[in-house]
């Protein structure tokens, strides 16, 4: 005989309603308050959906109190350890590790679809070189439903969901190299599919790669692969529950992206780190300074919306900006200043007590300064990682048929007034 369904009780006035609890896979528990406004008249109110759930899904588990990062069940440092970035991408989009021969098969199709049409070309070198890259970004998604109108149904069957995928997998990193060198004014690079993803696309970028910086790349992107229902994933889901076309969802994210509260993190790392450098390179003023309530100075890079332990991220890119700065031949005194301020702060009961340990961004951003990549590009390259994370969550929520997205509101206006007569 199985166990009776948990269930939550509200009241209101002299009625009760019951509401079903949904577990999930590690017995989080929901509330499943679907029928709330059918039953009731009521819905409930969560400025910025902290306490919401607005889907399941089977693709990223968070545990943020301890610190758990998982994809289809594999922690992050196994994936980061002993998985490519491209075997991520199959195991988010498909719920395995692929064998040899499905690898090899998935590869073939990215490279099947690997090429920018020369339209899309003329429509990032007409705008103006000084344009933010993740305007360009935006632009260029844009810019491929003209190119490749047979995609514009992509939710409706699997072939052609297959098919824009692999297009949109195949050409995001086509589509960061194409903005990094207009931007800096340089010849674009085709792309080399012989090459492992992140080696053409560090090709594409740069000409000439070194294979320390090539390794540091595809763990950074997998690092950035998916991050459950963040803002841009949130955002992703929200804009394809319309059944809108695949780039236009990504390009939705894109957006949602490029808020600084969001994917501008590292950014604002590495100038933190500059204006400390600037100022002497005081690693304990500037602890004293953060730890000041009456001093508006903020440690960016230290805790996370979700994290409340040690980003498990941070302690795998952590060991690479060594590595990647010894094989570049770089020496750069931020990295020291960022490694003093780091194993001082977790020696301080201050930050150890409110749980502020370094998160992902802390070295993202050095390893980027490292490679020459210039700041107002790490946003578009948090946008390569995460682009397989927004493509398994689409695929998901379109295969799943959810409904369209439709948030309530409590309106607070005026009341029903006229014009002057």
């Amino acid at each position: 005989m199985s166990a009776p369904q948990e269930s939550v009780e509200i009241t209101i006035g002299d009625k009760v309603f019951s509401f079903p609890v949904i577990s999930g896979t590690y017995e989080e528990k929901a509330i499943d308050i679907s029928t709330l406004r059918a039953q009731t008249g009521y819905i409930t109110l969560d400025s910025g959906y902290k306490n919401t759930g607005g889907t399941t899904s089977s693709i990223t588990f968070i545990d943020g109190e301890v610190g758990i990062l998982e994809h289809r069940g594999y922690a992050i440092q196994d994936l980061t350890e002993n998985a490519s970035f491209t075997e991520v991408m199959y195991l988010l989009l498909y719920g395995e590790l692929p064998d040899s021969d499905q690898h090899e098969a998935f590869l073939a199709s990215i490279a099947a679809h690997t090429g920018l049409p020369v339209g899309v070309k003329s429509v990032l070198n007409s705008l103006p070189q000084e344009t933010h890259p993740m305007g360009m970004l935006t632009a260029a998604l844009g810019a491929l439903t003209g190119f490749f109108p047979e995609d514009l149904e992509s939710w409706q069957d699997e072939t052609t969901r297959n098919r824009v995928i692999m297009r949109v997998l195949a050409n995001m990193p086509v589509l960061t190299a194409y903005i990094y060198r207009r931007s800096q004014g340089l010849a674009f690079i085709e792309p080399n599919t012989a090459l492992s993803y992140s080696e053409n696309f560090m090709t594409m970028m740069f000409g000439t790669v070194v294979p320390e910086a090539v390794e540091a790349m595809d763990k950074l992107l997998i690092l950035h692969a998916d991050h459950e229902q963040n803002c841009s994933t949130s955002t992703v889901r929200l804009a394809g529950s319309s059944q809108t076309n695949l780039y236009s969802a990504v390009a939705a994210g894109v957006s949602a992206l490029w808020g600084p509260l969001h994917g501008g993190a590292n950014m604002a790392v590495l100038e933190m780190l500059d204006n400390i450098m600037h100022d002497g390179g005081d690693a304990d003023k500037y602890l004293a300074k953060a730890k000041d309530k009456n001093d508006p100075f903020r440690l960016m890079g230290f805790g996370h919306r979700v994290y409340k332990n040690y980003d498990p991220r941070a302690s795998t890119i952590k060991q690479y900006t060594d590595k990647v700065l010894d094989a570049l031949g770089v020496d750069d005194p931020s990295l020291d200043l960022a490694k003093k301020l780091e194993s001082q702060a977790l020696l301080d009961s201050y930050f150890v007590d409110r749980k502020l340990f370094p998160n992902v961004d802390f070295y993202s951003g050095i390893i980027y300064k490292a490679m020459g990549i210039p700041v107002e590009m790490f946003t578009v390259l948090f946008a390569l990682g995460r682009t397989p994370g927004w493509v398994s969550q689409w695929k998901e929520m379109r295969e799943g048929n959810e409904p369209i997205g439709r948030p309530r509101q409590i309106y607070t206006g005026y009341t029903a007034r006229k014009t002057a007569e």
